[in-house]
């Protein structure tokens, strides 16, 4: 299963596209979409969509899993994250690419499996996982390759208690 992963954002959208295979994990791929802070908004939503349009066009990823937004203060920038998170998925949805969404507590107890661990220890445990040499950078990038892998677990553990229904 090849799965794409996003953190969404407008200046940096960070993105990964893992092969998913019984557990094991293989890195194809990973970058970020950047856009500049004085391009004009529309400017940057059109940036972001093409090269998602790009992304999803040239890795053909199979599902999608995306950070679930949450904010608490800065109603203007939760406003320009949403605007940019739906530009973000639309090549998705236009491609038929199912869509899937975590929060950062269930990505840091798939990956780490305690929900309060640190940003370097999920780092740590992607690179192990994908037996890299070094941690994924910058942090955006890393988070998106985090989720890809996130969603992969969940497709496996999906699987098992499929078969155990059957069993049963």
């Amino acid at each position: 299963m090849r799965v794409l992963g996003i953190d969404p954002g407008y200046a940096i959208i960070g993105y990964g596209v893992v092969e998913c295979e019984s557990g094991h994990f293989s890195l194809t791929t990973c970058g970020r979409i950047t856009t500049d802070a004085g391009t004009p908004f529309d400017r940057r939503l059109k940036i972001i969509f093409d090269d998602m349009c790009e992304i999803i066009r040239r890795f053909k990823p199979e599902q999608l899993s995306v950070e679930k937004l949450f904010f608490n203060s800065n109603q203007k920038t939760a406003i320009d994250v949403a605007q940019a998170r739906g530009v973000t998925l639309l090549p998705a949805i236009q491609a038929g690419v199912p869509i899937f969404e975590y929060t950062p507590l269930q990505v840091k107890s798939s990956i780490v499996g305690y929900g309060r661990a640190e940003k370097h220890q999920v780092q740590e445990m992607v690179k192990n996982m994908l037996h890299l040499q070094d941690i994924i950078k910058p942090d955006d990038t890393a988070d998106a390759v985090a989720l890809a892998i996130t969603h992969g677990l969940s497709l496996g553990r999906r699987q098992l208690e499929r078969k155990n229904d059957l069993r049963q």
